[in-house]
């Protein structure tokens, strides 16, 4: 996935945490809620789950524990998972941000006279 493409995802908000997965594109997610046999490997965009330790759809993402998925979920099986978070969850896009930073650091610091 390149910088400043649009990307989309499904937040869920639990009882206990906040859990994220990212999808191919809304318009995939929304076939596949009408048309089950749609396999979730279309729908997702890398097979895995996301928590952010309650701090909504922004923060730092970690990936989900076996326990956390059991918690909230009464399952660790990540189909089982990943079906009741795009069910239930919100989809929300967003762009990622440009990776910024020095492209020649060897120049030295850039703006500085000697």
């Amino acid at each position: 996935m390149r910088a400043n493409d649009p990307s989309s995802k499904v937040f869920y908000k639990g009882k206990s945490d906040d859990f994220i997965v990212f999808v191919e594109d809304p318009a995939t997610l929304k076939n596949w809620k009408n048309d089950s046999t749609i396999p979730l490997s279309d729908v997702v965009n890398g097979w895995k789950i996301f928590v952010t330790h309650k701090h909504g759809s922004q923060g730092i993402y970690d990936g989900a524990s076996k326990s956390s998925l059991e918690n909230e979920f009464g399952t660790h099986n990540d189909e089982e998972c990943v079906k009741k978070i795009l069910e239930h969850g919100e989809l929300q896009g967003y762009t990622q941000r440009e990776r910024g930073g020095d492209t020649n650091i060897s120049n030295g610091p850039q703006g500085q006279l000697p």
